[in-house]
């Protein structure tokens, strides 16, 4: 998580911990839940087609930044998908779990840093990725500041890879986005949308009933709550 004046950061370590108390002895977003395990694998297939289509494969030696990394889940996956370790970075606002990241993946580098406020240089990264930092943060200021940032660090032909959902009402602490918003924030850029993730409280029903016919209701996209998008500035 990446973003805010002080009393966001309250806000947050707030909703973190409340979060931590009532998902405590949960497996909700274990990969041991069929249902997760299924939201995880989706999610996985469509980012590798998108990242393969796009040229980035393979990954290793490419710079690669996740703004907002949290606990590290995402750059684990990247170490999977063969970034090379020296390249991959993570940046978050919040120490406690910069510092959960940093006990999972202490060979990477990554920085306690403010999204608005990156302490890279402009043109860093080939990929720079966001996974549901900007429905976290509920100041549209803040999301622009955040959104030229990492346009900054992003190198000429470089790419940002935004994985987001445009709709939780079950959370209050969120906003929604739609791609309408994608190109207000980033503007001057060309934009690939693709909807993707069946609803997760759909999948928890339907997933252990059958696989399939989850897979099958994802490919209609009407129950798909999420957007990935590949955004990269034009001309480049």
């Amino acid at each position: 998580m990446t973003h805010a004046p002080r009393d966001n950061l309250a806000c947050l370590r707030l909703e973190y911990a409340d979060r931590e108390r009532r998902l405590a002895g949960s497996d909700i977003y274990s990969l041991f839940n069929p249902a997760n395990l299924f939201i995880h694998q989706q999610r996985q297939r469509e980012i590798l087609r998108l990242l393969r289509r796009r040229g980035y494969y393979p990954l290793g030696g490419r710079d690669v930044l996740e703004v907002g990394c949290g606990g590290g889940g995402v750059l684990l996956e990247y170490l999977a998908y063969g970034a090379t370790p020296a390249c991959l970075h993570g940046a978050d606002l919040l120490p406690d779990r910069l510092r959960e990241a940093h006990r999972r993946l202490p060979h990477l580098p990554l920085a306690c840093a403010d999204g608005q406020n990156l302490p890279y240089q402009a043109g860093s990264f080939d990929l720079a990725l966001q996974y549901t930092v900007h429905s976290s943060i509920l100041d549209d200021g803040v999301k622009r500041n955040v959104s030229r940032e990492m346009l900054r660090v992003l190198e000429p032909g470089g790419m940002i890879l935004w994985y987001d959902f445009w709709l939780n009402p079950a959370n209050r602490q969120t906003s929604g986005i739609r791609p309408a918003e994608v190109r207000r924030l980033f503007p001057g850029c060309n934009y690939e949308f693709h909807r993707i993730t069946l609803a997760p409280p759909v999948a928890r029903k339907l997933v252990p009933v059958s696989w399939l016919l989850c897979a099958v209701l994802e490919r209609l996209k009407v129950f798909n709550t999420h957007y990935l998008a590949a955004i990269r500035p034009v001309g480049q």
